[in-house]
């Protein structure tokens, strides 16, 4: 419960639908906990709908990135490496909250 209060502070993002945010916040905080507030914002922003895809963008975007972009180097990185700890069907069972 900590861990979805927290992420609820940290958000930048307005909630329009508290309830349906919370919802979601708690049913995928068992899979989330292993993700920081900023990998998770990048997931949903390269989000294809699969773990391999998402994967496969955030590969492209990095292609993209200046030399001095590290942070968002090092950002992708991580989210990398921990999706590919995660199963497709443990992927498919996260859904990202709507704001």
């Amino acid at each position: 419960m900590r861990f979805v209060l927290k992420c609820l502070a940290e958000s930048t993002v307005p909630v329009r639908n508290m309830k349906q945010y919370l919802l979601a916040a708690l049913y995928n905080a068992p899979t989330t906990m292993q993700f920081n507030h900023d990998e998770l914002m990048l997931m949903m922003l390269y989000n294809t709908g699969t773990r391999q895809g998402l994967v496969r963008e955030l590969r492209l975007m990095q292609c993209y990135l200046m030399p001095d972009e590290t942070a968002l180097r090092e950002l992708s990185e991580q989210v990398i490496e921990k999706l590919k700890r995660l199963t497709d069907a443990e992927f498919a069972g996260l859904e990202f909250p709507m704001n």
